[in-house]
């Protein structure tokens, strides 16, 4: 019974930081989604669950649905290494978030500039 118990929290505790997306199943869930199946990660939050697949609206405003091996739970915290489209002039650069609130992120870049912008205008890998 013991062993049987350990099983089931040591369980627990894997699908809680488990890189997937088998908590992201929920409408109006923030998350991180793939966007086109690309190599970079971007905020957005779940409009529709239909079984294994997920309608997501980006925040940069796209929109698209996707299988939920797609995406992951929403991650970003102060501290996190993200790259930004600088001033939503085109050009992404590597930074730090400095500060969060909603959509609202404040971002130290490698470079030294600072920003405050928000979260449709980031990527992580």
């Amino acid at each position: 019974m013991i062993f049987k118990s350990i099983l089931l929290v040591a369980a627990s505790a894997a699908a809680v930081v488990a890189p997937s997306g088998a908590f992201a199943q929920s409408k109006g869930d923030w998350v991180l989604g793939r966007w086109k199946g690309g190599a970079y990660w971007y905020p957005a939050v779940i409009q529709r669950v239909d079984g294994d697949q997920l309608t997501l609206q980006y925040d940069d405003g796209d929109r698209e649905t996707t299988a939920l091996a797609k995406v992951r739970p929403y991650d970003w915290t102060i501290g996190k290494k993200v790259e930004c489209n600088f001033q939503g002039k085109g050009d992404w650069y590597p930074g730090t978030i400095s500060s969060l609130g909603g959509e609202a992120i404040g971002i130290a870049y490698d470079d030294g500039d600072k920003e405050r912008t928000k979260t449709g205008r980031c990527r992580s890998r």
